[in-house]
């Protein structure tokens, strides 16, 4: 049962019994659902959308970027890992880019931003083979039709497309596309992108390997990128391929919560609800300054060590183990005054890095998905190109955005996030998974950078400690502390809902409060599938901020 406290705003959570798909366009949670109806499993499904929402959510999502899986095996509920971002090419050096970076950091638009390896397409066939059912062809009919006849412009779509045609008019072939006749389209005009249909219909009749990264495809885009100045090369697809890992997992409250390892902040998650977990929450109530407060100042203290630690494991022997542990939790716990705001830029790591640096939060955009089917496969999957639009970059005549998520890598040689060949990024995407009693209970995430903990923070909350069900946890509220999409400030950032009384509070105790609209797009888009075992349903919801929906039968 719901919490009759919680929110509502007439948009119910979607409960069915053989599956939900629910993502942050309705196209694509369509085109998973109409898998799902022809016997695919929830993977399948997962491809079908993801593939859609490169060509109806191009912002956010595209072939150029990367991604990482979590799946709850059906029978068993053991939750397999999937690490599908790709590292830096052979050829990016910090040397390679201080002639370009006068300010001693990488160009985040523009060719010179495309140095790391799309690894999103070579996830996807890793969890196709392990886990698909359908033929892998089947699963990009709806993207390709939509690619090739159009799409309608959607509202978050306008939006950004309003606030970065600065930005696409530097690159004449991405602004052919997205600003047709020199002109930002209307909500709800046809988008159409032929290239692209081009592309996905090569990776759909060949595979992920012959279709894009061993073959034409690889080969034009590097041929269109490196006269341009990009590092990347051929080789360096052709050599990468996505990598299966073992879920890092805490409690919270007697339910098991699974994250990817780094290079992703998943630890950061972990932390977020160790810190949490040494109070009662339920106690402070939904939407008091008590509430508000405590999150935020959990918040900061986990971002000190993220920012201190996170990059490659590969590069770095990152102390994870010890950063997720319920002790440490215990200790970095007395950090929290529950009447006076921390600065979140002077919190102190708990354990140092070898060497001092310059802190870095980071920014961008992203598609958070969930699919579930009648078998009891559950996935819980996060796909981006960085910043709205990746690098603003057409690669050639692919009609795929290249992502900049490389940008982030640090120029510095002694930062633990410093570029070197072959090294993946500080990567902010983050798919979640709780268990209950061994078994999958919730699928959840959303975009959004710094937000993306804390989003998951206050769904975990409000549905473990307040009772809601997901779609008034997604509803509820949210507030953001620190910076998102390019802006410079970290202030903690309240949608207009949250109380006069809890606002005036929380400024009181020091926070610094910035409002924003009721329902903000900067908040993410959060989406969720619960599985309510005693009923035999899936229960899913979709973020109201977004143009998605949670679908079933």
């Amino acid at each position: 049962m719901s919490s009759p406290n919680g929110p509502r705003t007439g948009r119910p959570s979607t409960r069915a019994p053989r599956g939900v798909v629910s993502t942050p366009h309705y196209l694509a949670s369509a085109a998973g659902l109409d898998i799902l109806q022809r016997g695919g499993t929830a993977v399948d499904a997962a491809i079908a959308a993801n593939a859609v929402l490169c060509v109806a959510y191009p912002h956010m999502a595209g072939l150029g970027g990367d991604g990482f899986w979590l799946i709850a095996e059906p029978g068993t509920g053991k939750v397999h890992g999937l690490n599908a971002s790709g590292p830096a090419a052979q050829l990016a050096t910090a040397d390679y880019y201080r002639p370009h970076s006068p300010d001693n950091e990488i160009p985040s638009r523009g060719p010179l931003s495309i140095l790391t390896v799309p690894g999103a397409i070579d996830g996807w066939r890793a969890a196709h083979e392990r886990f698909g059912r359908l033929d892998w062809s089947e699963l990009f009919n709806a993207a390709i039709t939509y690619a090739r006849e159009g799409v309608p412009v959607s509202r978050s779509l306008l939006d950004w497309l309003v606030q970065d045609v600065p930005i696409l008019q530097r690159y004449q072939p991405t602004a052919d596309i997205f600003l047709p006749g020199g002109r930002t389209p209307r909500e709800g005009e046809r988008l159409v992108q032929a290239q692209l249909a081009q592309s996905l219909q090569e990776i759909a009749q060949k595979g992920a390997r012959a279709g894009f990264y061993e073959g034409a495809i690889a080969e034009r885009i590097c041929k269109d990128m490196q006269p341009q100045g990009s590092p990347l090369r051929a080789d360096d697809l052709a050599a990468f391929h996505a990598e299966w890992v073992e879920p890092i997992t805490s409690t919270y409250r007697g339910y098991t919560v699974c994250e990817l390892p780094p290079n992703t902040q998943g630890f950061t998650v972990l932390q977020i609800l160790n810190l949490l977990e040494g109070y009662d929450i339920r106690a402070w109530g939904d939407g008091t300054a008590d509430y508000y407060h405590h999150m935020a100042e959990a918040v900061k203290v986990a971002f000190a060590d993220r920012e201190e630690w996170l990059t490659d494991p590969n590069f770095v022997n990152i102390p994870v183990q010890e950063l997720i542990a319920k002790s440490y939790a215990d200790e970095r716990r007395r950090l929290i005054d529950p009447e006076r705001a921390l600065n979140i830029a002077e919190v102190p790591a708990g354990i140092d890095y070898k060497y001092p640096h310059e802190r870095r939060a980071p920014d961008g955009d992203t598609c958070y998905f969930c699919a579930s089917d009648k078998d009891g496969m559950v996935v819980s999957l996060i796909q981006s190109i960085y910043h709205d639009f990746g690098s603003a970059v057409v690669a050639g005549d692919t009609g795929i955005i290249m992502q900049n998520r490389g940008a982030f890598f640090a120029l510095d040689d002694h930062h633990p996030n410093c570029l070197q060949p072959g090294k993946r990024t500080f990567h902010t995407l983050i798919p979640a998974m709780l268990l209950r009693d061994g078994k999958p209970y919730l699928a959840f995430g959303s975009m959004g950078g710094e937000g993306q903990p804390q989003s998951q923070a206050a769904m975990a909350t409000r549905i473990i400690d307040f009772g809601y069900d997901v779609q008034q946890a997604i509803e509820a509220p949210r507030w953001l502390m620190g910076r998102t999409w390019g802006t410079k400030s970290r202030n903690m950032s309240l949608e207009g809902r949250i109380s006069d009384e809890a606002v005036r509070e929380l400024k009181r105790r020091g926070q610094p409060v910035q409002m924003v609209t009721d329902w903000n797009d900067n908040m993410g888009h959060a989406h969720a599938i619960r599985v309510d075992h005693a009923q035999g349903f899936f229960e899913g919801g979709a973020d109201p901020r977004g143009d998605g929906a949670a679908l079933g039968y």
